[in-house]
């Protein structure tokens, strides 16, 4: 059976990897958007969810086909949900991932209250103009810690303590934190929400 092409809106080469592990059952070929030379839209939302919602729009409106999209951050709770929409960019529009590491300790230097979560929107449009989306979210809840812990992973993990293995996320495996992760939990809704349309 002929698979679906499906464009993901990302130039994220992992990213790639994981949609099309967990796409290929439900018949669909994952195809990064850097293929077709689209770049990733203004991001315009108030929201994870209107922000993916943007970048799938986009990447379907110019190639036509099915697109996916996922948008994800970090949520502090003693600092509102920042740096929430804004997380790769929290220290300015040329920020390093070690830059927005530096605002976050310094932001949280005073806080008691270190309760955070990392939240994932993944959305699937059939087309552009698709009124029913499947939208899937994940969450993964947390700790900020006072100062960096691990090697691995990338943005904020070596901030983030994981309580239930009692690790920073920068600690853990890299196949152990995809397995908990909040976009590992936002994959598993999508999947269940597609498996009941199959049925």
């Amino acid at each position: 059976m002929e698979k679906t092409k499906i464009v993901l809106a990302t130039s994220n080469a992992g990213k790639v990897k994981e949609m099309a592990d967990v796409l290929a059952e439900f018949g669909f070929e994952v195809i990064a958007q850097s293929e077709f030379g689209i770049e990733s839209p203004e991001e315009t939302g108030l929201t994870f969810v209107e922000n993916a919602l943007i970048k799938a729009r986009f990447a379907s409106k110019i190639t036509g086909l099915p697109a996916i999209a996922d948008d994800s951050g970090l949520a502090v709770e003693a600092l509102g949900g920042e740096p929430g929409l804004y997380s790769s960019r929290y220290a300015g529009e040329q920020a390093t991932d070690a830059d927005n590491r530096k605002k976050l300790l310094a932001a949280m230097k005073d806080q008691e209250n270190r309760l955070a979560k990392f939240v994932s929107c993944i959305v699937l449009l059939k087309h552009e103009t698709d009124p029913t989306p499947y939208i899937a979210l994940g969450e993964c809840f947390g700790e900020i810690l006072t100062e960096e812990r691990g090697e691995n992973g990338f943005g904020y993990d070596s901030l983030f303590f994981y309580l239930p293995k009692n690790l920073s996320f920068a600690e853990l495996e890299t196949k152990e934190k995809k397995a908990i992760s909040h976009r590992a939990i936002a994959l598993a809704h999508l999947k269940e929400q597609l498996r009941g349309n199959k049925e």
